[in-house]
């Protein structure tokens, strides 16, 4: 068995069978991180300096900017370098500090996620009711809970997978150091390490994608009742852009940690991974401002230009 212990630390082969596409997915993930980094930073910005994006949505999309932009550098860096050259060696310490940041981040952004669900919930539902319900010390409550929930997740869940007997190859079949990967490389009886990923998984995963589900449907129960095509409209400009980002989430995510055991679905969970772990948090950004007049003004005013923007 492999010491944990060692300096040595692991192998990180992600596609190190096809060289040619490792520097392509170099290129791609590097202009990714980039973007994630701009535009993530670009919305905290916003959303700090803009009077008229102190709000509860603005609140959580800032967290989640903040969140993203931790999520990628806690992973990319290392990526980047294995996939450039011919060194995928990871520390043991590496490889732990990486699965337990990670595995917290990502927790948090699912409950994160079903908080801002929450959120548009109310705007469409109780609109008249919002800035009461919604008020500033319930965001930073649910904020926080997310949060801790996140954090509590990864120290109960990161010591178990370390203390795993490793094959003496240290060879993880992936890009970075994750709980299904670390278990599969296991040579001991992982049944625990199993069942608690699962239990973890309905927890974390299933769990709030339920109470998203359950609350954009009590959304096209309430517009419905409504039966007005304005009222569609709105409702599709409260909710598209949250909708967009947890259906990308989660199906990746749902691919990699509640995928079936076979060679075909564990190379497929290696692109998931990596789209869940690099592509959401670049594409957030687009998908939030594209269609956001209010952030777009914001980002006039930022570049002194609301005058034009208000004659545009």
């Amino acid at each position: 068995m492999f010491n944990q212990s060692s300096p040595a630390g692991f192998l990180l082969l992600g596609f190190s069978e096809h060289p040619g596409l490792e520097k392509i997915l170099f290129v791609i993930v590097f202009i990714s991180y980039l973007l994630t980094l701009a535009g993530n930073t670009l919305i905290i910005l916003l959303s700090v300096q803009d009077p008229r994006l102190h709000s509860p949505m603005y609140f959580f999309l800032s967290n989640l900017s903040f969140l993203d932009l931790c999520f990628t550098t806690s992973c990319v860096p290392q990526m980047l370098l294995n996939l450039w050259g011919t060194k995928k060696t990871i520390s043991f310490l590496g490889c732990s500090v990486q699965l337990f940041i990670f595995l917290s981040l990502g927790s948090t952004e699912c409950i994160l996620l079903t908080v801002m669900a929450f959120d548009r919930y109310v705007a469409v539902c109780q609109p008249l009711h919002y800035a009461t319900i919604i008020h500033p010390r319930l965001c930073q409550q649910l904020a926080a809970v997310a949060w801790v929930m996140g954090l509590i997740q990864s120290i109960v869940q990161t010591p178990p997978t370390l203390r795993l007997p490793f094959c003496p190859h240290r060879q993880i079949d992936d890009f970075l150091c994750e709980v299904p990967s670390l278990i599969r490389l296991s040579c001991g009886d992982t049944t625990y390490n199993e069942i608690q990923l699962a239990v973890s998984s309905v927890i974390i995963v299933v769990i709030p994608l339920s109470l998203i589900l359950i609350s954009y449907g009590a959304i096209v129960r309430a517009v419905l009742r409504i039966n007005s095509a304005e009222t569609w409209k709105k409702a599709l400009r409260t909710c598209s852009s949250h909708l967009t980002v947890v259906t990308l989430f989660y199906s990746s995510v749902i691919a990699v940690y509640l995928q079936p055991k076979n060679p075909y679905a564990q190379q497929r969970g290696k692109f998931f991974g990596l789209f869940y772990a690099v592509g959401t948090p670049s594409l957030n950004p687009l998908i939030y401002t594209l269609r956001n007049k209010e952030v777009k003004r914001a980002l006039r005013t930022l570049l002194g230009r609301d005058g034009e923007f208000r004659q545009n």
